[in-house]
């Protein structure tokens, strides 16, 4: 096909991955998506989605979550995206792709963006009923809902990269699995036989089978032809009821094959350094389906990547980039059942006369090893255990450290470690490997175009936003170069104090300090000592003195003396104030579970005070309209009557739903209403950076929406599954999965200690959520600490949670009963008995609502106001 003269050119991409997509980014990069007619053919029944993050589907993350798509960037370049509906032959005299659905489309440059598809070992029975492989978010959905109805125990094939993931899934999924590796070692290609060992003391101890040095001869099938067991090389057999089949995987080459492409001896469609096939110039091949230059197929993601912009750069005919792609870095660093695993350059050691520097310690499951050349260049290593320095040490690669490599392997605390920071690195280090973007780029993103935080450097640069392995190098990169180019990075918490939340907290905690005051007169800011403080300090270290009262000698009530001086406007009445002046009141319903005679106690008092009444999602009844010096009144026959405060004015959890659970419904496989219960029990009254929401789940099916709560269980058959980190709201994030089958007493464990890291590590007003994101190693940090007590401090988190436990005290039930408290709720200080002539309400479907009208004339006039009016 030739173009007419004047008429659009089309670019034909086949295939929708994550390189396809890239490729897709790169042409509007480069203006080609207004000059070109852009058409893509794709296979799946989604756009592309992020296949590296696959296994975090089992983790909580629906397919909606790892979409890589926005359609309004798709329909804003005019792409035309066909979903299911793959290529099917290609005529390359004609130019012409035939989809399945018959469908022609006619091309001046096609390219192939194909993937791999996964290699099934040639044996007896691998095509039975229960045999899977691990590719696609379709193939997780048929594991997941055989594992659910008939499987038990569940074998892996292959102990690679995705044969981890798919082995951790099947464990996630409640079954025995076990893991066969053909080679000596798990992971055979990114590490050694030390990392090795590492690695598999570690996965064994995770409840795992490893089968090393073994293959599998047939796959055992029974009566009904479905797997029923497999038998190994070495004459053993495993008796399992479902195989994951997760042996590597080969480049999909068949369309290039059929219209006569010259394909390499293994596989992959031959390109020269532009990507360009070397039989058509009119057809390109990136990704897991190209044969490079280099004679090698790259089946990461960062080197498809390069070859996407290297294609879009050689079809735009830009002279202005001279990109080729020759060759990539294969290094990797993975997060691969909760244990780092890193390799990165010669990881192997291949160079003639290099020397390896190991550090072992099999008792904490670390490995690291060092591969150094003669002259002391750094060539390459490899990390398991612990790879916080990989950022730093495979940006090094090439060049000799500024240190001993000897100090590089230690761990950090050791005696001699060396902890290099960003500035021991070259301009030209590249430190994104995904997008190839360089310390010079990112410190240009900050001098150059004003980047002042992370996601504006990730937004400028790329950097960080693909497998996520460089985002701690990256922030401090981003922090060293605003601070060299003259941006003081002032992270305290606010004009009063230098310090940051975190260490106030622990200044609080380790000196007990009970006393605003002096803390303040010690610790503040030289121009804050001896004054009044700010209301951005005093109500979070108001909130701090709360959460540690037991612990410290504090009263726990946070209205006592100096305490009340610090609350803001909620927490001085007790109650949320409403947009007509009036409050609500809010009794605790713990779990959502309430006695009859209860409904009747609230109905009674919303009638005799002519309260608004509203069922909240939160599975609570709040009643609205409450005059200030009602407050005191509806809360005595609220106590009376059985009911504490359900804190919705506090910074502390707020509830605790479930679904009816076992007890009523026939799915449930636990009772979630008795656990959400005792959850809301005992952590009542808890204070924290910012407020807490929580749900149970009986099963599965997840009718609580625990996984949109800061901590939510599901119950599972073998008791329950923790998340975290999950919210609602304005920008909504799913919880992570942070473990899994734990019985009544883990769960109630790992939610103290999770709850109690949180109150002590995150910033003023900050959701579980954010904080998760934002602080230093993420998920897999906090899971270190709270699981896995890396940090040591495990005890003395529990400790705490038992104070605050042991010491909760009803704030409702102590101020109807303290005459001094109750004279804080009046509308006017100097006139108590007047109420607020602005708190009006007129009718509404059975009920009122406020006077809007009233409230739109604004405040009564200025000579009105009863001097001390508390609403001034």
């Amino acid at each position: 096909m030739t173009t007419a003269p004047g008429a659009t050119p089309t670019i034909v991409l086949v295939g929708h991955g994550m390189v396809g997509q890239r490729f897709l980014e790169a042409l509007a990069e480069r203006g080609l998506t207004a000059t070109h007619r852009v058409v893509v053919l794709c296979e799946e029944p989604r756009p592309a989605y992020d296949r590296v993050a696959l296994t975090s589907y089992f983790s909580g993350r629906t397919a909606e979550d790892l979409s890589m798509t926005d359609m309004e960037f798709i329909d804003g370049h005019g792409i035309e995206l066909h979903i299911g509906d793959p290529a099917e032959t290609i005529d390359r005299a004609a130019r012409e792709v035939t989809a399945r659905s018959g469908r022609v489309f006619a091309y001046d440059t096609l390219v192939l963006a194909t993937g791999s598809y996964p290699f099934v070992p040639p044996v007896p029975g691998k095509d039975a009923a229960g045999c899977f492989v691990y590719r696609t978010i379709e193939d997780l959905l048929a594991i997941e809902a055989y594992a659910r109805s008939t499987a038990r125990v569940g074998a892996v094939v292959g102990g690679g990269l995705l044969g981890l993931e798919a082995a951790g899934a099947l464990k996630g999924l409640g079954l025995d699995a076990h893991i066969v590796e053909f080679a000596p070692r798990l992971m055979p290609v990114q590490v050694d036989d030390g990392g090795g060992a590492a690695l598999l003391r570690t996965i064994e101890g995770m409840g795992l089978s490893v089968h090393t040095g073994v293959g599998t001869q047939e796959i055992v099938t029974g009566e009904d032809g479905s797997v029923a067991g497999m038998k190994l090389s070495d004459g053993s057999e495993l008796p399992v009821d479902m195989v994951v089949f997760s042996a590597g995987v080969r480049p999909r080459d068949q369309l290039a094959r059929d219209c006569g492409l010259a394909v390499g001896e293994r596989g992959g469609i031959t390109v020269d350094e532009w990507c360009r096939t070397v039989t058509d110039p009119h057809v390109f091949a990136i990704g897991e389906c190209a044969l490079a230059a280099d004679g090698r197929v790259y089946g990461l993601v960062a080197p498809g990547y390069e070859q996407a912009q290297t294609a879009a750069a050689a079809i735009a005919a830009d002279e202005t980039e001279e990109l080729t792609f020759t060759g990539a870095d294969l290094s990797t660093k993975l997060k691969l059942l909760g244990v780092d695993v890193a390799s990165f350059g010669d990881a192997h050691g291949t160079t003639e006369d290099c020397l390896d520097v190991v550090y072992s310690d099999s008792r904490a499951g670390l490995y690291k090893k060092l591969v150094i050349g003669r002259d002391g260049t750094l060539l390459g290593g490899i990390l398991v255990g612990d790879a916080d320095a990989y950022g730093t040490l495979r940006a090094l690669t090439g060049s000799v450290p500024p240190v001993s490599p000897e100090f590089l392997v230690l761990p950090a605390g050791a005696d001699s470690g060396a902890q290099l920071g960003p500035s021991a690195l070259p301009d030209d280090a590249v430190i994104c490997s995904c997008h190839n973007v360089s310390k010079g780029t990112i410190r240009g993103a900050v001098s150059e175009h004003r980047c002042t935080t992370l996601p504006e450097v990730k937004k400028c640069t790329k950097a960080g936003t693909g497998c996520g392995s460089c985002v701690k190098v990256l922030g401090q990169l981003v922090d060293a170069e605003l601070e060299a180019s003259g941006v003081e990075i002032d992270k305290g918490l606010c004009g009063c104090f230098a310090q940051t939340r975190e260490e106030l907290y622990e200044i609080i905690r380790t000196l007990r300090l009970t006393s605003y005051r002096e803390l303040l007169d010690r610790y503040g800011r030289d121009g804050a000592r001896g004054g009044d403080g700010c209301e951005i300090c005093k109500p979070a270290v108001g909130s701090i003195i709360a959460s540690l009262a037991p612990s410290i000698g504090a009263s726990g009530y946070i209205l006592d003396g100096e305490q009340a001086a610090l609350q803001d406007t909620n927490d001085h009445h007790l109650a949320n104030l409403q947009k007509n002046g009036s409050y609500s009141v809010v009794p605790r319903i713990p779990g959502g579970e309430i006695a009859p005679e209860k409904l009747i106690v609230i109905g009674e008092i919303a009638r005799d005070f002519g309260l608004y009444t509203k069922i909240t999602g939160g599975q609570r009844i709040d009643m609205f309209g409450a005059r200030a010096e009602q407050l005191p009144m509806i809360w005595a026959r609220l106590v009376d009557a059985g009911f504490e405060s359900g804190h919705a004015y506090g910074k502390a959890l707020r509830t605790v739903k479930s679904c009816v659970g076992s007890t009523w419904c026939r799915y449930g496989v636990q009772d979630s209403v008795r656990m959400a219960i005792d959850l809301e029990l005992r952590y009542r009254g808890l204070r924290s950076p910012h407020k807490l929401k929580s749900a149970v789940s009986g099963c599965a099916r997840e009718c609580a929406e625990a996984q949109s709560k800061d901590f939510g269980v599901i119950a599972t058959a073998n008791g329950w599954n923790l998340y975290v980190g999950g919210n609602g709201g304005a920008t909504p994030r799913h919880a992570d999965l942070l473990a899994q089958d734990l019985s009544d007493a883990e769960l109630v464990r790992l939610i103290d200690r999770f709850l109690m890291f949180y109150i002590r590590t995150a910033d003023r007003l900050e959701r579980t959520s954010v904080w998760l994101e934002r602080i230093p190693g993420g998920l897999d940090h906090v899971r270190d600490v709270v699981v896995h007590d890396s940090l040591g401090i495990c005890d003395e988190l529990e400790a705490l949670m038992r104070a605050h436990v042991a010491g909760y005290r009803d704030e409702w039930a102590e101020t109807i009963n303290d005459p001094e408290k109750l004279a804080r709720f009046v509308s006017f200080v100097n006139a108590p008995d007047t109420p607020d002539p602005i708190v009006s309400f007129v009718p509404e479907r059975d009920q009122m609502k406020p006077d809007l009208p009233l409230l739109a004339i604004g405040m009564r006039p200025a000579d009105d106001v009863l001097e001390g009016s508390t609403q001034r």
